[in-house]
Formats: structure tokens, sequence, C-alpha cells
């Protein structure tokens, strides 16, 4: 994140630096303009979207940057472990790990496998979550796109009513000349703002459903092993199959750690 947010600024200061090369910054600085192009897409966006629609798509973008996210490899190494726990202690012994879980949908998994569903009715209930859960984030993407498509219209308006503006003083050619780089920023506002945050936004946001939605589908598939009693290393090389080549080096299960974890004595072997 913290490489995201430092290329993120470095991106911005050249993109900075690019507008001052040309000299005269005030040029690009039009209030009207700004706020034509803010309001008039805000009213757009409320007149499309019902506003809680659009304070949960605030919610969803937000925390696609601010929250940290389990890595897929880290779910796997405690979907594993948690199958080495229920052979030694039995399915009863997740409930902590369910209270624990700090993924609403791990608990939620968890909690059905120690309720004794069975492993058909799991995946009926998760995929159906899971289907939901796309869906909506299909939809907050959607919101952010529109939005995007709203900005570049409404900064040409704001250009034609700076123009407007500026044929009023035709008689004076000089003041038509100064004008013009005002009249142009509103176009200028849009397609910047639609091209470098709201769009952006939208590919952000997808990635990071994508992400979560990877993230349940390991912990769908761990869950309904560790419920048919799968061994752990079959169930390691299984969930390993989500992962990416360079995230499946090494072996996630290490006897030591997993001794210590559960506490669990090792054999002594006989002499």
């Amino acid at each position: 994140m913290n490489e995201n947010r430092l290329g993120f600024i470095c991106c911005v200061a050249l993109f900075l630096v690019g507008f001052m090369l040309n000299g005269q910054m005030g040029l690009y600085f039009n209030l009207s303009g700004l706020l034509i192009v803010l309001g008039g897409t805000a009213g757009a966006a409320l007149l499309s979207y019902r506003l809680e629609r659009l304070q949960v798509v605030w919610q969803v973008l937000r925390s696609s940057y601010v929250c940290k996210h389990k890595r897929p490899e880290e779910l796997v190494e405690i979907l594993v472990d948690l199958s080495v726990k229920s052979k030694f202690q039995g399915l009863l012994s997740l409930q902590k790990d369910e209270k624990q879980s700090s993924m609403l949908f791990m608990r939620q998994a968890l909690g059905l496998l120690v309720d004794g569903y069975s492993g058909k009715a799991i995946r009926e209930i998760l995929d159906t979550e899971m289907y939901f859960f796309k869906l909506r984030r299909d939809d907050c993407e959607r919101v952010v796109r529109s939005i995007a498509a709203l900005l570049p219209p409404f900064g040409l308006v704001g250009s034609v009513v700076g123009l407007i503006a500026m044929l009023g003083g035709v008689d004076d050619p000089s003041r038509i000349l100064q004008s013009v780089p005002i009249a142009l920023t509103s176009t200028l506002y849009g397609v910047v703002f639609a091209n470098f945050f709201f769009l952006p936004f939208a590919g952000n946001l997808k990635e990071y459903s994508n992400h979560e939605l990877l993230n349940k589908k390991i912990i769908l598939e761990g869950v309904l092993a560790i419920e048919s009693d799968m061994d752990p290393r079959s169930l390691e090389k299984k969930l390993k199959s989500f992962l990416s080549p360079s995230a499946r080096q090494g072996r996630l299960v290490s006897l030591q750690r997993i001794q210590e974890r559960f506490h669990i004595k090792p054999v002594q072997e006989s002499m």
C-alpha cells in the first residue's frame, strides 16, 4: 500500500510539473468552470441514483484504498491450519476461530461448518452470498464509471458558458485573447477528473472486488474440504491451485509450527 501511495504521489508531481513548465499557473484556475463541472456532475448523479446508493459506493471505494486485505496465500495457510486443528481437536474447536476471524465471510463459513451443515448446503449458501456480492460490486463499479462519463460533457458545458461570456466582449480583442484559456479550462477539468480520478477509481474497485471474490472462493473450497475430512496436505495442494506460480513457493504447512500453534506434543520415536 505504501508503494502505491508513493507511486501516486510521484505521478501527481509529474502531472503538475507538466502544467508548471508552461508558466502562468493562474490561467488553469477557473472557479466558475470548476463549480459547473462538479456541481453539474453531482446533480446528475443525485438524479440518477439514490443518496443511499452513492453513500454505499463511497464506503466501498474508501475501503478499497484504506483497509488492509488478506493475501490469498495467507488464507491458504489459515485454512490448512484449521484443517489440522479440526483433525486433532474436532470441528467444535473451530468455534473459537469463528469468533476470532477478521473476515465476515470466513466467520460465516466456519459458523455453518460448526453448526453441522452438510457440504452441499454450505456450498449453496456461500455460492449465493458470493453471487450477490459480485452483483453489488459490479453495480458500484457501474455507478463510478457513469459518473466518470458525466464529467467531460459538463466540462464542455462550462467551456460553452465561458465562450458565451467571452463573446460578450467581442469589441475588445485583448479581452477575447485573455478569456480563451479560461473558457477552455472547464473542458480540462472534466477530462482530468474523469480520466485521472474516477476511471482509475472504477478500475481499482474492480481489482479489489476480484481480489475479495478470489479470497471467498478459497475460503469456500477450504471449508468444504475440512467438512469432507480431506487431509491437510491434499488441502494445501488443492488451495495452492488458486495462487499464482510465484506465490506457491515453499510449503505452507510446517509440522513444527502446527505443533506449537495447537500445543501438540511431538510423538517420541521408539528406541
